[in-house]
């Protein structure tokens, strides 16, 4: 059974650091692109990293130099480290693979939390 589980989430105050982690099991991970999503209320879910390498990235302009991605095959996990946290990254982070050849294995963690407030 494919599981990805988000962990690192909480209350950071602006201008601070949290670091996310996705854990996946059931799957041979190393086949997946793995991407950081977020979703605010009241708005659409929108990407905010992915990676199939560590030279292959991919992240949005509202983040660019300040969160960073990496991932860890051994581990079957994914980071995302976030720094100068500003109010507008509050959201649910959510965790996704998707398999770099079958586009319809596809799976979503259940998400995490991330308040940035003073």
């Amino acid at each position: 059974q494919v599981q990805l589980v988000e962990s690192g989430g909480g209350l950071v105050q602006p201008g601070g650091s949290l670091r996310l982690s996705c854990v996946a099991s059931g799957m041979l991970f190393s086949l997946y692109r793995a991407g950081w999503y977020r979703q605010a209320p009241g708005k659409q879910r929108e990407l905010v990293a992915d990676i199939i390498s560590g030279e292959r990235t991919n992240y949005a302009d509202s983040v660019k130099g300040r969160f960073t991605i990496s991932r860890d095959n051994a581990k079957n996990t994914v980071y995302l480290q976030m720094n100068s946290l500003k109010p507008e990254d509050t959201a649910v982070y959510y965790c996704n693979a998707r398999h770099i050849i079958i586009r319809e294995s596809d799976y979503w963690g259940q998400g995490t939390q991330v308040t940035v407030s003073s």
